[in-house]
């Protein structure tokens, strides 16, 4: 079982790849034609809003003190997993 330091390395680290990501389909986005664009700019700001929640997520765990970080540790997977599919969907329609 991973420390809690560890697993928020390990999450903050899935963060910044996806947000690398998401830069990365923005930018596809930005190059798409206008009604194409219009719907992938909707989907990338879905998934800002979940990098976002991510983001708040890992300054939950930060904060937590003791044993509590196990019971925030389970709203984060379930985070984790909706934006890891969010981003996989969204990365999908680009290829």
């Amino acid at each position: 079982m991973k420390t809690k330091d560890q697993y928020i390395e390990s999450l903050a680290s899935e963060l910044k790849e996806w947000s690398a990501q998401i830069d990365l389909l923005t930018a596809k986005a930005e190059n798409s034609i206008a009604d194409v664009k219009l719907r992938y700019e909707e989907d990338l700001d879905a998934l800002r809003a979940k990098q976002h929640e991510a983001a708040k997520k890992i300054k939950e765990l930060e904060e937590s003190s003791g044993d509590a970080w196990q019971t925030i540790k389970e709203t984060v997977d379930s985070v984790w997993d909706d934006l890891r599919a969010g981003v996989a969907s969204v990365a999908s329609k680009f290829n």
